[in-house]
């Protein structure tokens, strides 16, 4: 099978060649004088007076592909680029702290965002004109690119200056706004604030919230979820189940092979933008976790299973780390590869009336849903309900739907595959080590914390120079400064993984990490933290990363892992600078809390009711029942420690060891007396 078909055009290379960057190779053929970022690029728009195309995408964007091939590999517009500005390509997921400044550009001269996004600067890189995608000529009162290319040109030659002050401006409006706010603790009903809001947006028909485009609310989810399991309100854990529902038998969920797309383009779920990337299925994964210890639904645990076994088999790297995405397009066109009509299923289920059964069950249709008559799989009735309409017993009908799954991804894997972006990212490995943690400590299937300890010990081996992180590991080699989603991602994986294996080496490095990213990036003035650590003169400004977006905020994360730290070292440096980005926020927060639950999530570790979990054992084998059945119960935040004799947190070792294993159970100050039972651990921990 050809997992990258795409072939490349006989065309001159230009200086992306050089890159190592998926989504600047993309670009390396186009007959724009594409630089990468950096001072060549600033020297020789400072030097010809000429402003700055900053246009910034990721490899598996659909759009930014339909731009590179309306536009940027279009001889008169490439030749209008080159004329007018020195264009410079980005690839967001490498310098996302690039990305973040000229995004905060976009939303607010437009109001919104996205990519491609392409902003025109000064040659002191900052922004007058920034936008979106850009059909190439003028459609349906949008403006083309080359009309806009034109503008810019004309602009520039009669009034730069003018264009120059317009970009100070909002420069200086951006800059303001960043002002931090008067420190204020948070809300203490802010979780209840969330439940409340969701409730107002939640699709009742189906599940998530708002309308389309949705993205899946996985961060939202575990607040709603800790939510329920705090108050025992039954809203939050009905929004959490039918939005959880209806993304795992929607189409935004490869339904052969498992794993999320990145967002759905309607309402119901059924067709996504076809993008894989690695964060999704990292970020849910926990969220189906929780839900499955929470209802039981073996749904729940075969969707978190399948993710992860997508992931260990298709983004797995060679040295162990996982990869960002695979793309939406292949041949050209996007979601081909995932796409059936009942024709194509027939010739892969030959036999008896498999083929029928399957496309009546995964919706495959003579119409399709989808283009040219296409249909991508979604579930349409419970399979229990299926096989009964069917005169199959549940059993045999699991039984024969997994067979011919296995057939139709087998089949599926012989098409050209779309183009997979192979780079690693320390941040995001961090987000997929935790998720491969809770489902160690959950399913205890060992694979998964094999897979967890092994990319931890590769980006401790090669994301390391001296003690600062790196972010990027491409073919080989290690680049690229980490920003603060590196730090405080990989932190909170590594406290994942001592609470999976109990190993102090984990601890001692997320300890490590934590003190050189407290270091770098704390806003010591004011409190919280800045996305960079400021070494880079090339940006503008420090940006900062303190609302929720596709990923959790990594402010948050952030705090979240110095206040689990602060627990088990009894670390008071390190609850104190938590405390202080959390008041930093808490205005802002306080005012607008759907854009900061993992902030509340964070904080429940400073509440005096977490629990503080002691397992005392000869060796960690030893307590292995007693370990298993406590993580089988969800707790939403809670800090376990082991003392087995050996090096250990402060909290651990404040529990003698006896000769049988015991777990104590703390909280408000309080210890409970320890239990030796499976029995006496579920009502320590009711």
């Amino acid at each position: 099978m050809t997992k990258n078909s795409d072939s490349t055009p006989p065309r001159r290379a230009n200086r992306l060649a050089h890159e190592k960057s998926p989504y600047l190779l993309q670009h390396q053929y186009n007959p724009v004088d594409w630089h990468p970022w950096g001072e060549e690029a600033f020297e020789r728009a400072r030097a010809e007076n000429k402003p700055l195309l900053i246009s910034i995408g990721y490899s598996a964007c659909h759009w930014c592909h339909v731009m590179e091939h309306e536009s940027f590999s279009n001889e008169a517009i490439a030749r209008a680029i080159n004329e007018t500005v020195i264009p410079v390509k980005v690839d967001r997921e490498e310098r996302p702290d690039v990305d973040a400044i000229y995004m905060e550009a976009c939303m607010a001269m437009s109001g919104h965002g996205g990519w491609p996004l392409n902003a025109f600067v000064t040659p002191e890189l900052k922004p007058f004109f920034v936008g979106t995608y850009f059909p190439p000529n003028d459609m349906q009162g949008r403006p083309g690119f080359m009309t806009v290319l034109q503008k810019i040109r004309e602009a520039w030659i009669t009034d730069g200056a003018g264009l120059a002050r317009q970009a100070e401006n909002l420069h200086q409006q951006l800059e303001q706004y960043k002002q931090p706010a008067t420190a204020q603790p948070l809300a203490p009903d802010l979780a209840e604030d969330i439940v409340r809001d969701s409730a107002s947006m939640y699709d009742l028909r189906h599940g998530g919230f708002g309308s389309a485009p949705k993205f899946p609310p996985d961060t939202r989810l575990a607040l709603l979820l800790s939510a329920y399991k705090q108050t025992g309100d039954e809203s939050a854990l009905r929004m959490v189940t039918g939005t959880l529902d209806a993304m795992a038998c929607g189409g935004i969920y490869d339904q052969i092979a498992g794993g999320f797309a990145r967002y759905s383009v309607d309402a119901r779920w059924l067709i996504p933008h076809f993008e894989k990337m690695l964060y999704n299925q990292a970020l849910l994964i926990p969220v189906y976790v929780d839900a499955w210890l929470v209802t039981q639904s073996p749904l729940y645990k075969r969707i978190a299973r399948e993710s992860a076994d997508w992931v260990l088999e298709e983004l797995s790297s060679a040295e162990g780390l996982f990869q960002c995405a695979y793309d939406a397009d292949s041949e050209g066109e996007e979601g081909k590869f995932y796409v059936w009509t009942p024709d194509q299923i027939k010739q892969v289920l030959p036999d008896g009336d498999d083929a029928e059964l399957f496309c009546a069950f995964y919706g495959i249709t003579p119409r399709g849903n989808f283009e040219h008559g296409t249909s991508n799989p979604h579930i349409t009735v419970a399979p229990e309900d299926f096989a009964k309409s069917r005169g199959i017993s549940a059993e045999q009908w699991q039984e024969r739907l997994a067979a011919m799954r296995n057939q139709v991804r087998k089949a599926r894997a012989q098409r050209p595959w779309p183009g997979l972006d192979d780079k690693c990212l320390t941040g995001w490995n961090g987000l997929m080590i935790s998720a491969l943690c809770r489902l160690a400590q959950s399913l205890d299937e060992t694979r998964y914390v094999t897979a967890a300890q092994t990319a931890a010990e590769v980006l401790l081996q090669h994301q390391r120079n001296g003690d600062t992180l790196l972010r990027v590991f491409k073919d080989g080699q290690s680049s690229i400064r980490g920003t603060l989603d590196d730090y405080a991602f990989f932190a909170d994986a590594l406290i994942d993984l001592y609470e999976t294996t109990f190993e102090a080496r984990w601890l001692d490095a997320a300890r490590e990490i934590c003190n050189r990213m407290t270091a770098l990036f704390q806003d010591v003035q004011n409190g919280g933290f800045y996305f960079t650590d400021g070494m880079d003169k090339t940006l503008i400004t420090r940006t900062r990363d303190n609302y929720d977006g596709a990923l959790p905020a990594s402010a948050s994360v952030a705090v979240k892992a110095l206040l689990r730290l602060a627990r088990f070292d009894r670390n008071e440096e390190f609850e104190k600078v938590a405390q202080r980005a959390v008041a930093a926020e808490g205005r802002r927060a306080n005012t607008n809390p759907l854009a900061y639950a993992s902030l509340v999530l964070a904080q429940q570790y400073a509440s005096p009711a977490l629990p503080e979990i002691t397992i005392t054992a000869s060796s960690p084998a030893s307590a292995s029942e007693l370990t298993a059945a406590l993580y089988h119960n969800y707790l939403p935040a809670r800090v376990v420690t082991l003392n087995a004799g050996a090096p250990a947190p402060a909290m651990a070792l404040e529990k003698p060891v006896s000769d049988n294993p015991r777990i104590y159970v703390c909280k408000n100050n309080t210890c409970l007396p320890p239990v030796e039972s499976v029995e006496a651990l579920q009502d320590a921990l009711s």
